[in-house]
Parts: C-alpha cells; sequence; structure tokens
C-alpha cells in the first residue's frame, strides 16, 4: 500500500550554514489529498512566503527506507 508524506522545508542561514526546519504537514492515502492539504495551507502564514517549499513523496508501507544507516559529521 503506497502513502503518501507532505511536508514543508524551510531553508534558513546560509550557504555556509545552512539549517532546514521541516514540518511534517500529514500523510495521506492518495496524492491527490496529499495536493489538496498543500493548496489549503499555501495561504497559511509562514507557508505563503514560501510555497515552494512543500513537498510530496511517495512511500510503500512496510518498508525500510533509510537503509544505509548515519553518520555525525564532527
Amino acid at each position: 500500500m503506497k502513502v503518501f508524506l507532505l511536508q514543508h522545508v524551510h531553508r534558513l542561514g546560509d550557504s555556509e550554514n545552512p539549517v532546514e526546519d521541516v514540518k511534517i504537514i500529514g500523510i495521506y492515502s492518495t496524492e491527490e489529498n496529499a495536493c489538496k492539504a498543500r493548496d489549503r495551507l499555501r495561504t497559511k502564514p509562514g507557508f505563503s512566503s514560501d510555497v515552494d517549499a512543500f513537498f510530496i513523496d511517495q512511500y510503500e508501507l512496510d518498508e525500510d527506507h533509510w537503509l544505509g544507516g548515519y553518520s555525525v559529521a564532527g
């Protein structure tokens, strides 16, 4: 079963010190529902100043999606 994750990623800082403020808006059963939610939020404060920062990603349920581990930069 596929689901659609809607998030808003506001980029702060500068190119040398980038910071991302990520907000997970919701998880939807169809891409159409995710698009409708995005469209509802585009006029809200904070979102309206950065309407191109919405992202919709498709995921398959019951699967691992981060397989490579991670490292902490030091």
